[in-house]
C-alpha cells in the first residue's frame, strides 16, 4: 500500500459565494501524493495552480470536498491545529526566497526552530549548520542573505523549508527568478533531498523541461486537473 502523505477528494473551492461575482476557481479536484514523490504541478496564469497550492498548504480551506495531510481530515481540525500540522509536516520554497534580510544565512535557516517551542534550543544551531552543509552553503552560512547570488538565496530557502523535517515541501516557481545553470542546480538539489530524505516534492512551475524531470506532471486547466 503506498505512503500517501497527501489525498484530497472531491476539493472545490467557491469566491464570494451568494454574490454575482462568484466564481469557483477549483472543481471537484481528486489528487493523491505519495511518500517520497517528486511531482510538477503545471499550467497556464490563472488556472487554479496558486489557489490548490495555498490549499495544500493549510493557507486556506477549501469550500466542499476533503483534504487529507499524512491521514489525517484537515476539516476536523481548528485552526490552531492547522497551524501546528502545518508548521510540523510541510516546508515552502517559493519563486522570492522570502529571506530576512539583516539576518545572516544560518538565522534565516534557524528561524523556523526558534518559533517552534518544541525544538530544544540547545540543538537549534548545530541542526541549522547541518542544514546549510546539506545544500551545500556550510562556508558562506554567515553571509547576510543579501549578500548571496540568487541560487545561494534559494539553496538558503530549501534549507529553511526542510529545518522542521516536513514530510512535504510545496515549490512555487522555486527556479522562476534563476538563470539556467543556477536553476538546475536548485532544481537538482531538491531531487537529492527527496532521494535522500523521502520527503515528498509538489513544484509549481512553467518550465516544462525541469517538469519532464519529475516523477510526473499534473496539469491544472480552468480548475481541473489533467493527470
Amino acid at each position: 500500500m503506498v505512503d500517501l502523505v497527501l489525498r484530497l477528494e472531491k476539493v472545490c473551492k467557491i469566491y464570494n459565494i451568494g454574490l454575482t461575482s462568484q466564481v469557483e476557481v477549483l472543481h471537484e479536484i481528486d489528487l493523491s501524493l505519495g511518500r517520497g514523490e517528486f511531482v510538477a504541478l503545471t499550467g497556464p496564469s490563472g488556472s487554479g495552480k496558486s489557489t490548490l497550492l495555498n490549499i495544500i498548504g493549510l493557507l486556506d480551506r477549501p469550500t466542499s470536498g476533503t483534504l487529507f495531510i499524512k491521514g489525517q481530515n484537515t476539516g476536523q481540525l481548528s485552526d490552531a491545529a492547522i497551524t501546528r500540522l502545518r508548521g510540523h509536516t510541510i516546508g515552502f520554497v517559493f519563486q522570492d526566497h522570502h529571506l530576512i534580510s539583516a539576518f545572516t544565512a544560518l538565522e534565516n535557516v534557524m528561524m523556523p526552530l526558534l518559533i517552534d517551542h518544541e525544538f530544544p534550543n540547545t540543538e537549534i544551531r548545530d541542526h541549522a549548520r547541518d542544514l546549510m552543509s546539506r545544500v551545500g552553503l556550510e562556508n558562506v552560512r554567515n553571509n547576510l542573505a543579501t549578500n548571496m547570488s540568487g541560487g545561494q538565496q534559494q539553496r538558503v530557502a530549501i534549507a529553511r523549508a526542510l529545518a522542521m523535517g516536513p514530510d512535504l515541501v510545496l515549490a512555487d516557481e522555486p527556479t522562476g527568478n534563476l538563470d539556467t545553470k543556477s536553476a538546475n542546480s536548485v532544481f537538482e538539489l531538491m531531487q537529492q533531498v527527496n532521494h535522500d530524505s523521502g520527503t515528498a516534492f509538489l513544484m509549481v512551475t512553467h518550465n516544462l523541461e525541469l517538469a519532464k524531470r519529475c516523477d510526473r506532471i499534473i496539469d491544472v486547466i480552468d480548475g481541473r486537473l489533467q493527470i
